[in-house]
């Protein structure tokens, strides 16, 4: 652990980083993954509402991103106790995220699929990853 805490600004500047990518990935995810005729099938409030959860949590993730950037030493070395709560903040977001990668979406939509299956540890990975840096950051 200790090892971890000795480069924590780094990991986190990494954090941020991927939060970035996962905001732009965020913004193009019904053109990625071929949802674009689907969504068109809705409603157009449920289309509307898919949209707004889209652009809401890309702007969340560049938040976190830049917040993390600026403060990254504040935040790695607990030096305030609103980075302390920032970061506690931003880790519970990951490990709720995490939790419902594994608990809400249905096991049926990667379970014997390879490229699929691939997606969902990569994304366990990184979400969990995210919320043990930003919570050990808030609770070390």
């Amino acid at each position: 652990m200790n090892i971890i805490l000795n480069y924590i600004t780094e990991i986190l500047i990494a954090a941020a980083i991927g939060q970035l990518m996962i905001a732009a990935i965020n913004l193009r995810l019904d053109k990625l993954l071929l949802w674009q005729d689907d969504l068109k099938t809705l409603p157009k409030l449920l289309q509307q509402v898919f949209t707004v959860h889209k652009w809401f949590i890309t702007i969340t993730l560049l938040i976190f991103a830049t917040i993390t950037l600026r403060f990254a030493s504040d935040i790695g070395e607990a030096r305030y106790e609103m980075t302390r709560w920032f970061a506690a903040g931003v880790g519970f977001f990951w490990l709720i995220r995490t939790a419902i990668q594994w608990f809400f979406y249905s096991w049926d939509n990667w379970r014997g699929k390879t490229k699929e299956t691939l997606i969902h540890w990569t994304l366990t990975f990184c979400y969990g990853g995210a919320a043990f840096i930003y919570l050990l950051a808030a609770f070390q």
